[in-house]
Parts: C-alpha cells; structure tokens; sequence
C-alpha cells in the first residue's frame, strides 16, 4: 500500500527529480516508510513511489522496482495470491530476488502481459514501463479500491494516487461544474455514463477492472475492460446447501489470503453482520487476540456499542472505540476534505476517519474490513422494491409471501400502486422516474437560474432496472460502490494504513451473481445467503439482525451546532460569489438532516465550499 507517480513525456524540460519530488511529496501520508524516485536513462520517463511497507519489509521490496533489465513497476496495494502465482511462474523458469507481490506482478506481466490481470486477487494501482517497446502499461483492481488518476495533454502523461499530486506538479485546479450540478441537485460523486470523469476538468480516473496502455513515440493512448460479470447468468439449479457451502469456501479463502502480512492485522467493527462476519471468518482461519476499532456513539439511536461490546467478547478481541463528534469534526473538517479530494455524501466519512486514526494511534497498519457486502448480497432496504418488483411479473405467490414476512420483521419499505405499475412496465417506468428527476434538477430551488442555464442540460440519468440482480450490479460496478471504496482509501491512508475487503474476491463476487435474486433477499431477510452461512459462527441473535442499517453518526445533532452552521453560511456565501446559489439561498433556515437523508443538500454545501471554492 503506497503513493505512486510518474512522468512519460519526449520534452525533457517536463521531466525532472525536482517535478517527481513535488509529486511524492503531496503523497507523503500514504507512504511514511520510504521515498525513492528514477528517471531512465533516455529521460523520458520518471516514477515517483512513497513506500507504505507491509509484505517483505527490506530493502528488496523497495520501489520502483526494475526486472529483467527492461521493466520497471511503481504499485499500490496487494495482489494477495502473490505465492501460487510465483509458484507457476517458478515452474516456467522466472526466478526472484525478494519476497514482495510488486515483483511477481512483473514477472507475470513479462510472462502473460495484459492477461496477466486475469490471474490477480487483489486490490491494486500500479504503471508499469516497459523500456524495450517504449510503452506503459497501468491497471487498476476489479472494483475500484486502489485509486488511479491520470492526466494527458499530448505532450506529457502524468498520473498518481491521488490528485493532488499532479496538482503539485503544475496541473490546473479546475472545476468540473457538471459534476458538481450533479452533486447538489443528485448527490453523485460519480458519473455513471462516464467512469473516467472527476470533479476536476483535464484530470482523469481509470475506471476499476481497466487498464491502459501508452505508447511513447506514436503518443497513442488507449484503455481497455479486463473483466466483466455475466450478469444474465443464472444457476437455477444449485440447492441452498451447495451455494451456502460454496460461498463459505470462498469467504474463507478470500480472509485467509488478506491475512497476509509482514506487520499487525486488526479489524474494524461496527457491531453488525458484515464486520462481525469477518471477525468471525479470521478466528476459524488464525485463532488470536486481534484489536478491533470502533466508533461510538453513546445516546444516539443509531449507536452499536452493545452489539461491538458482545462481538469483540465473544471472540476475544482487544477492542478499541473512539467517540466522534461535533468538536472534532469541525476542528478537522477542513483535513478531511483535502484528503478525500472530492465531495462527499455525508458526516460516516469523518467517523470513519477516526476510526482509522484510532488503528494508526495503535501502531496496527493493516485493517480487515466488511465494506462491499451490502452491494452484492442486497443488504440495504431500498433493495426490497426491487426484488418484490421482479417477483411481481415472475411469481406473486412467492410476493405475498415474502411481503409477509418482510413486514412481520419490520420492515417498511413502500409496496403500492406505484410499484406495481412500475413493476409491470419498467421501461415505461424508467423513462417517467429519469423525466420527472432531470425536471426536478433544473426547477432545483436554490441553485443560481444562470447555473441551471449552463449545466441543467448535463444531467445525469436515474438508473431503473427490472430485476434484483441487475440493480446490484449497476451499484457494485457502474454507480455506488466504488463511492465508498475511495472514502475508505483517503481515510486510511491519510493514516498510512491499509484496509482489505474480503467480501470483494472476485471469484466470491462471480459465484454471487450466479445465484438467483432469492438467495440475497427471502423470508422477508435482505443478505439471506450470509446470514445462513455466518449463524452458527456468530454471538447469539446476529446473524438475522434487521436493526443494523448501516454506519451511521449523528449528523443532525452535530449540524445543530452554531459553529457547524457557521461553516454551512460561509460555504453557502462562497458558492453565491462564484454564481453557483441564489442570493436567497444564503437567508434559508439551515435543514440538519440524518446522515442517509436523501436530499441533504446543506451537507453538499458545506462539502462544496471547503473542497471547491
């Protein structure tokens, strides 16, 4: 886990140690154990690397790395099945010089090149020259954990962990007001049409599961998808028992091989299903008193110190809390923007960022956490519509009886008219709910009518699906997940530490959407299929928890605070000054809004005016 940078360019005058300096430097947080830079000897491309150490702590796995006289790596993050890999290429003759993942995936690229992608478990960013063909070669993981951002002029090719980096170096600060149209008057962080567009104009992102390549002397730059799911598939056929013993096999295996360290795991804990599940799934493979991190929240409706308190003693773990609040958040608001670079939906950013401080203050650099569950096995509520939708059209028995069941669990999600409309003519329903939104966006209250004039135009679509699958799909692969995956990455690494995601193994991931829609939701149950596979591994009364939903701070308390406020009418006159809010927006009563409030729009002002003005 690191900062990378680099530098590709034929004008000399573009490229220097001094430029790849600035660059690391900006990256510093994510790597505090090391900082080397090169330039080869044509002087046409230089990387940057800041070395956060983790697997083969000496010298040998230090970067960037070269190999076979022609290759030279930077990378960031794991590729975790590092030694069967280097055990099939140990067969075909490739041989070491030190015990990292960076140099088994350069002898993977020599042996397989671009397929060599195919091969990987992990989590990764990295760029890779190749001196003889005068090219680079950079991918990025299948769901977007490792952060890739480039920029490219014609002239140069510039790319880094993180934007700042490139900011250092020279590249403009511009705004992407598109974005930002989309993020007050939707909440997107992201463009679903459009993986590679940021919230800053001329700078790009390689989208997950892609890589690119760059070939110097043409100056052709392309980009590619490795990997895909076929999300038509289904296993009818598979009997509960097997998926259930399937997908414990894959769980274990994927903790088993993110337990794979030179330095201390711990494990964040939120007290519900998917972080005690793998709490649970580590103790089977490597039993041990591990420390776990938590925030709490004591009073709040929404706290889990009761259910962090039974897990952590149930399986003997050290626990840690830490109490966000109100003082903190406004004391270090202005921190937390400048590490996650872009907006952000809500107050679980900060709390988050406490709890990865709270690991580093504990001197454990590695963190196993349950993020990527709730997107591939249906865990939030606003999956039940959908699937009752899909088993409107396939099998109404099956409806009443899972509406049944639902509603005897408490759960409330609405099942009218609408919804049965909705369910019978989907394409009819989604081009209405697309129509109605983009009319809400340009009549949004109070936005500047000149603003609205500019970007209403730009807007972006409401996804509408017909079946469970298929919305989980566009959520863990188009418009949602990857959201949170790079909240997690600026938080941690602001820290310099490391989270793993076992629920994001790739192969874990495929057997998951092979599976029918009753396997992530039934009996009125959302994550039906973990919830079977974790309930005799789990304190008592857990595994079918409907309470949880979801890491949550008392944001509206907090937005009560003047001070807070304070920052919420200094952000509000920013955005008047650049033309962005109406001059009436500035005398409207501040809204304070749950953290999961659909249109927070107070928070994205506050976010907006420290981040982009």
């Amino acid at each position: 886990m690191c900062g990378i940078a680099g530098i590709i360019t034929d004008q000399k005058e573009l490229l220097s140690v001094q430029h790849l300096k600035k660059m690391t430097g900006a990256l510093a947080h994510r790597g505090p154990d090391g900082e080397a830079s090169w330039i080869n000897a044509n002087h046409t491309t230089g990387f940057g690397h800041r070395r956060l150490s983790i697997i083969d702590l000496g010298p040998a796995g230090a970067q960037p790395m070269h190999y076979l006289n022609r290759y030279t790596i930077v990378h960031n993050g794991e590729v975790y099945n590092y030694p069967e890999i280097r055990s099939c290429l140990q067969q075909k003759g490739y041989k070491f010089q030190s015990q990292s993942d960076t140099e088994v995936i350069l002898a993977a690229y020599d042996c397989y090149k671009a397929n060599c992608l195919q091969y990987f478990d992990g989590m990764f960013a990295f760029a890779i020259w190749d001196e003889q063909e005068q090219s680079l070669f950079a991918a990025r993981d299948r769901f977007g954990e490792k952060p890739f951002y480039y920029y490219f002029d014609g002239d140069q090719f510039m790319f880094a962990s993180e934007m700042k980096a490139l900011w250092a170096a020279g590249i403009e600060k511009q705004i992407n007001e598109k974005m930002l149209f989309n993020y007050f008057t939707l909440g997107y962080t992201q463009n679903p049409a459009n993986g590679e567009e940021t919230f800053y104009m001329g700078i790009n992102k390689l989208p997950a599961r892609s890589y690119l390549q760059y070939h110097l002397p043409g100056r052709h730059l392309s980009r590619s998808l490795y990997w895909n799911i076929d999300v038509d598939f289904r296993n009818e056929s598979m009997t509960d028992q097997q998926a259930i013993t399937q997908f414990n096999e894959l769980f274990c295996l994927s903790v088993q091989r993110r337990l794979r360290s030179d330095v201390p795991i711990g494990t964040s804990l939120s007290g519900g299903l998917d972080s005690s599940s793998v709490l649970a799934g580590i103790q089977s493979i490597a039993p041990g008193i591990y420390k776990t991190f938590s925030a709490i929240f004591p009073g709040f409706k929404h706290d889990e110190s009761a259910w962090i308190r039974k897990v952590a003693g149930h399986y003997g773990a050290e626990n840690y809390t830490v109490q966000p609040n109100a003082d903190g958040v406004i004391h270090d608001f202005e921190k937390i923007c400048y590490h996650q670079e872009e907006p952000f939906q809500s107050a679980s950013v900060a709390a988050q960022y406490y709890v990865y401080e709270l690991a580093r203050q504990q001197q454990v650099p590695v963190l196993l956490d349950g993020q990527g569950a709730d997107e591939i096995l249906a865990g939030y509520h606003k999956y039940y519509h959908w699937y009752w939708q899909q088993l409107f059209r396939e099998n109404r028995k099956n409806l009443q009886h899972e509406l049944r069941y639902a509603r005897a669990r408490g759960i409330t999600a609405p099942w009218g008219v609408k919804n049965k409309l909705a369910a019978a003519m989907p394409g009819y329903a989604g081009w209405f709910l697309r129509r109605q939104r983009a009319r809400q966006q340009q009549q949004a209250p109070d936005l500047d009518p000149a603003f609205i004039n500019e970007y209403g135009e730009s807007y972006y679509d409401i996804a509408h699906f017909d079946d469970l699958n298929n919305i989980l799909y566009y959520n863990t692969f188009v418009n949602g997940l990857e959201e949170l995956l790079r909240y997690a990455d600026r938080n941690a690494m602001a820290f310099g530490i490391e989270v793993r995601l076992p629920f994001l193994q790739h192969e874990l991931v495929q057997h998951l959407f092979s599976l029918p829609a009753s396997f992530k939701i039934r009996d009125g149950y959302t994550k039906w299929l973990l919830r079977k596979g974790m309930e005799e591994k789990l304190p008592a009364g857990l595994a079918w928890r409907t309470d949880k939903i979801g890491f949550e701070p008392p944001q509206q308390q907090w937005m009560h605070d003047a001070r807070l406020q304070e920052y919420i009418i200094e952000a509000k006159r920013k955005l008047f000054k650049q033309g962005i809010l109406k001059e009436q927006a500035l005398h409207k009563k501040i809204q304070p809004l749950e953290a999961h409030a659909a249109d927070n729009y107070d928070w994205r002002y506050l976010v907006a005016g420290q981040l982009l003005c």
